[in-house]
């Protein structure tokens, strides 16, 4: 474990390495950015080949010194995680960081939810983050590091259609806490982020759909004491915090990043 003698830390990650999942946009894309301007190293994993190695590549461009890799995963498949995995490891040898940020979110109603679309989204959600980090686990340093679990509000507050993900959200907490149990003799802290509305290309899409988005979005936004919605930057600088030894003495936590929306009694 990294001592800080009771100094102040800064956020830095230089001389790190990080491995983010969906980190080709939004959240993930934001997180692998603020990461590499803390001095890491970055692997994006995605799914989507051209939104990764584009962000791969401008990410680059804005700091050479620090480049960002990107490898295709499809986390819904088993057996490419450990492929990735000794990718990972051919390529750096060692990793720091791990966010498991990927997700997938499908707005189904109850009785409209087959099993196939449970199950898709259990595997993405939950299995994935699982067998990512028992893949990656050995490839930590005696010194230890950190894992972050892109968890969700929904893990606590319910919202219609979203069952299937709301369960996996649940799960990823209590992963969170028996991880941050099993890798402490590792020294290699658990936490998980819990964000709330943010904007991002999901949500814009949602909004594209709704009859009336200048509405959605006036309505969603006064729901927050902080009057606004979050954007990834806001996700992204809690996910710093966590990566950093500025939170070395926190462990199988969940810090909420949604601006207040969660605290009223009633909205």
């Amino acid at each position: 474990m990294r001592e800080s003698a009771g100094k102040p830390t800064e956020c830095s990650l230089a001389g790190q390495t990080a491995v983010v999942t969906g980190g080709a946009q939004g959240i993930g894309r934001a997180i692998a950015e603020q990461f590499q301007q803390a001095g890491a190293r970055v692997c994006i994993l995605d799914c989507d080949d051209a939104m990764g190695e584009a962000a791969a590549s401008e990410l680059t461009a804005a700091d050479p010194a620090h480049a960002v890799t990107f490898y295709r995963i499809d986390l819904e498949e088993h057996a490419g995680i450990a492929v990735a995995a000794e990718q990972i490891q051919s390529l750096y040898g060692q990793i720091d960081i791990l966010v498991n940020n990927a997700g997938v979110e499908l707005d189904t109603p109850f009785q409209a939810m087959t099993a196939a679309l449970w199950d898709k989204v259990l595997a993405i959600n939950l299995r994935a983050p699982f067998l990512l980090t028992q893949a990656l686990e050995p490839l930590f340093s005696a010194a230890g590091g950190a894992v972050i679990n892109m968890s969700s509000i929904h893990a606590t507050h319910a919202f219609a259609s979203s069952t299937a993900y709301a369960c996996s959200k649940a799960g990823l907490v209590a992963l969170t806490r028996n991880l941050a149990l099993e890798l402490a003799p590792r020294h290699i802290r658990v936490n998980a982020i819990c964000p709330g509305y943010i904007d991002t290309r999901l949500w814009e899409e949602y909004m594209r759909r709704s009859p009336d988005a200048d509405a959605l979005a006036a309505n969603t936004a006064a729901l927050h004491p902080l009057g606004r919605r979050g954007i990834p930057a806001d996700v992204a600088s809690a996910a710093l915090f966590l990566a950093t030894d500025a939170s070395a003495f926190i462990t199988g936590t969940c810090l909420v990043v949604d601006g207040g929306l969660t605290i009223r009694a009633h909205p």
